[in-house]
């Protein structure tokens, strides 16, 4: 009935859509199998995309050629840029999205990308012989042969939903959880978890008051995610503000004792850092109030997503503490929040491309893992689309380096690490995050994309004419000279020491209290030259002088700890042989495998005595 394949694709998510994608995109053949073709890119949680270390990664998934960035742009309602306050290295994307356009878009996208075809049924398991799998089996028992697999299944192994008291099987609010493939893995000599996630209610937004919230307006001059998007949105939703309060508090206490997290059923770990709302008032019961972000779901509906009311309490409990919300006084439930317990795989049993080390030609991407996020998952599903492809057209390994990427901060991380708890993306993990600037990451990507076959010539020509404006640009800074007399009112104005004698635009540059517009308003002839830049030009030189020290410091470290990278360790190395390793390092070394003095280095339990042990034996 099927074709053989070159890479099946099991689950219709945000990692699954990237690898189908990146996949018969670089030119494999490529079958895209989930359980309902309706419910393809679905947001299950927020209808957002981006945010803090979040926007930066949907960039460089841009960057590379992937789909996250258009996609968003083609079903934004509203887009912001977060931490605009602080560094560029903060400076985080982020849009809301009309959910059943995002869906509608990415399912299109897949129609219309040659190489791909889809198939509505539950897969079932694989077929694994001689250590690598050849075949996905589907619950009607038809066996599709592959040269390749990317298990993508998000929260539908084994899930089970928890509402209060009721708990009922299934992988997201109406749909059937996925069974076999765990039991599976688990023979074949996997180690599995369990993770916890949530949601909150929907409501009506007919019956809410907005008069009585604080509305959130996006952006004055809206950007995009993608480089390719040629025109920014016109037309923007408001989103609003209120909070919960001491009466909301003690209506949700009520409902404690009938809760599933705090009465032990649910055993899994859930985010840290998006708790439920009766997490937060039992884990800060000194605050007085939380804040609960009110978004629209789309410009034609009605439906409006609570965002900070994530819950698993009874519904009759979280449908009272709702009303208690300023604003929220005769709102009506569409449905009520719930959580959801899923299997994952802990990741280090994966290696950097996201291949397992147990089965060949078998990859993860997304919850799998144990990561939690649209943006995280799509990113693992893209690298994973990107290495099953040239795994089987006998082509070299894709895996960018921590300070090429957030993405490869993201997976080195899972598997050198390892995660316990759902795993999500922020600034603080990069060590080199003036380098990853969501700024510059068509600069630091595109030519590794376009290498890769998967960024188009278009992309590339432009990032080329990027480069080469900016290059112009910078020394051209260098060369225009502003005089005094010329300078000076404008200096003063702008609270920042007048000029003594003429000075190169570039060194004004350098100031903090003036960037390019202030440049402008100095100089008219200078303002004339600049005008001819694009503003995506202007604001990367700007970028570039006045944080030339830090980048060049970040620069160097990074290229020193690119050396410990080029140490390669063999792969069937015996540690047990090196005495003076500590017997922590030794177990988790020969468990983890690290390719690299580099990799071993970010093994938790491995000690710099012990890293500085093992490069002197390799140096021998």
């Amino acid at each position: 009935m099927f074709p053989e394949y070159d890479v099946v694709v099991v689950g219709g998510g945000h990692a699954g859509c990237e690898a189908a994608h990146a996949a018969a995109k670089m030119g494999s053949k490529v079958l895209l199998v989930t359980m309902n073709m309706q419910t393809i890119a679905q947001m299950s949680c927020n209808p957002a995309m981006g945010g803090v270390a979040k926007g930066q990664i949907v960039r460089e998934i841009d960057a590379l050629g992937g789909m996250s960035g258009i996609i968003s742009d083609k079903s934004t309602v509203q887009f912001r840029m977060l931490n605009r306050s602080k560094g560029p290295a903060m400076w985080s994307p982020r849009t809301q999205n009309d959910r059943m356009r995002f869906a509608e878009e990415w399912r299109l996208a897949l129609e219309q990308t040659p190489n791909i075809d889809l198939w509505q049924e539950m897969a079932k398991g694989i077929v694994v012989k001689g250590g690598r799998v050849v075949a996905v089996k589907t619950a009607l028992g038809i066996e599709i042969p592959t040269k390749a697999v990317v298990l993508t299944n998000g929260t539908f192994l084994n899930g089970l939903i928890h509402i209060g008291e009721k708990q009922f099987g299934g992988g997201r609010s109406g749909e059937k959880a996925a069974t076999g493939i765990t039991e599976q893995l688990i023979e074949l000599g996997f180690e599995a978890g369990r993770m916890k996630t949530g949601t909150p209610p929907r409501v009506d937004g007919r019956t809410l008051n907005y008069a009585a919230m604080e509305a959130q307006l996006g952006d004055e001059n809206p950007g995009t995610f993608s480089y390719m998007t040629e025109a920014p949105m016109q037309k923007q939703l408001p989103c609003y503000i209120t909070y919960t309060n001491e009466e909301v508090h003690a209506t949700l206490q009520t409902g404690f004792d009938r809760s599933p997290m705090f009465n032990g059923r649910i055993k899994g770990l859930g985010p840290r850092y998006c708790p439920s709302i009766e997490d937060k008032i039992n884990r800060f019961a000194e605050r007085e109030r939380h804040q609960i972000f009110v978004e629209p779901e789309g410009w034609n509906t009605v439906e409006i997503y609570v965002n900070g009311f994530s819950t698993s309490l009874p519904e009759d409990v979280q449908y009272k503490a709702l009303r208690q919300i300023v604003g929220f006084e005769n709102a009506k439930m569409f449905r009520p929040g719930y959580a959801i317990e899923y299997d994952y795989f802990p990741p280090t049993q994966l290696q950097l491309t996201l291949e397992t080390r147990l089965v060949e030609n078998l990859f993860f991407a997304g919850q799998i893992n144990g990561t939690t996020g649209y943006e995280e998952a799509a990113c693992q599903g893209l690298i994973a689309g990107i290495n099953a492809h040239n795994k089987v057209h006998e082509k070299e390994a894709f895996i960018p380096k921590r300070s090429d990427a957030y993405i490869g901060v993201l997976i080195d991380d899972l598997v050198n690490k390892g995660t316990d708890e759902p795993y999500r993306m922020f600034t603080s993990r990069a060590e080199f995050r003036i380098l990853l600037r969501q700024d510059n990451a068509d600069l630091r990507l595109t030519e590794m994309g376009h290498r890769l076959g998967l960024a188009s010539d278009e992309r590339l020509e432009r990032v080329l004419d990027k480069k080469n404006d900016l290059k112009k640009l910078l020394n051209d800074l260098k060369q225009k000279k502003v005089a005094p007399e010329l300078a000076n009112a404008g200096l003063e104005e702008f609270n920042t020491a007048a000029l003594k004698e003429t000075t190169s635009a570039l060194q004004l540059l350098r100031r903090p209290q003036i960037g390019v517009g202030e440049l402008k308003k100095l100089d008219a002839e200078l303002a004339d030259y600049l005008n001819r830049y694009s503003d995506e030009v202007l604001e990367q030189a700007e970028i570039q002088i006045k944080y030339e020290t830090y980048i060049d410091k970040e620069q160097k470290l990074a290229e020193r700890m690119e050396g410990l990278e080029n140490h390669i360790i063999p792969q069937n190395f015996d540690y047990n042989k090196i005495v003076a390793l500590s017997a922590e390092a030794k177990q988790k070394l020969n468990k983890q495998r690290p390719a690299t003095i580099g990799q071993a280095s970010r093994i938790s339990g491995v000690s710099p005595a012990d890293i500085s042990v093992l490069t002197i034996y390799m140096g021998k």
